[in-house]
């Protein structure tokens, strides 16, 4: 009965915004190197193949149109983007928080369950994504890589990416008894998500059965709502893809949600 308890309907409330404050606070003094930490990558991915193999690609095919690659690439990265800075906050961050510091214990000696922590790290680490995809997306907009008014409709798209991240995130979080778990994490799930996701190349050159595999992914369908934005264009297919990225979310934050208190029973 205990193991069946864990699968129960969450309990939150608006008690989830206390914690999420206190993050924000000690995050504060933290801001400018972690925004520098955030976005150095992305940008060294964009520079380095945008620029680089940008020249010697020229123009891809996306949708009928041909776009410059460096646009091609710039829209993929910023997915990404959002993807690996969420990932990073709902495992590393929210470790720490939880398992090393034993900040989780001392929120729950105040009226604060575990349901509510859980959703604020996963709105936390959400907040964190978009805070570097905005970074980003003024660098894209510096550069004039993109100037489309529909880039502000990619901007909640994003922050959607960064909550379905956190979510799945936060199951290897329940998960790991030291930082070396997330290993598995970032190797085996995530970095082969950014090579079949459309982020650096086509989806349609690859095999078949890949091809297939890659439309099951969350970053794809993220890819797929922010690159036509890019463009000047509307998603073909927009309640598809948000309704795939919706469905994670609400499926791996009910998985997170019960390992953790399976996690705290124990």
């Amino acid at each position: 009965m205990a193991n069946l308890s864990i699968w129960r309907v969450p309990d939150l409330s608006a008690r989830w915004w206390p914690v999420f404050l206190r993050n924000l606070l000690v995050w504060r003094k933290l801001a400018i190197p972690s925004l520098v930490g955030n976005i150095a990558e992305p940008l060294m991915w964009l520079v380095a193949f945008g620029y680089g193999m940008g020249a010697l690609v020229g123009h891809v095919t996306v949708a009928g149109a041909q776009i410059p690659y460096i646009l091609f690439l710039a829209s993929g990265s910023v997915c990404m983007s959002a993807m690996n800075a969420a990932s990073f906050e709902a495992l590393y961050s929210a470790f720490s928080r939880m398992h090393v510091q034993r900040t989780w214990d001392g929120i729950m000696n105040a009226p604060v369950n575990l349901d509510n922590i859980v959703l604020a790290e996963m709105l936390w680490a959400a907040f964190k994504a978009l805070f570097s995809v905005t970074a980003i997306l003024l660098v894209i907009l510096a550069l004039n890589i993109s100037h489309s008014p529909k880039l502000l409709v990619a901007w909640p798209v994003l922050l959607g990416t960064g909550i379905t991240f956190s979510c799945i995130a936060l199951i290897f979080n329940a998960l790991a008894q030291g930082y070396d778990f997330f290993t598995y994490y970032f190797t085996l799930f995530l970095t082969p998500m950014m090579f079949l996701s459309g982020v650096f190349f086509p989806r349609e050159q690859l095999p078949g059965l890949v091809h297939t595999l890659s439309s099951l992914l969350p970053l794809t369908h993220a890819v797929e709502l922010v690159r036509p934005l890019f463009m000047g264009q509307w998603p073909a297919q927009p309640l598809l893809h948000a309704g795939v990225l919706a469905a994670y979310t609400l499926v791996t934050f009910w998985i997170a949600l019960a390992l953790t208190r399976r996690r705290f029973q124990g």
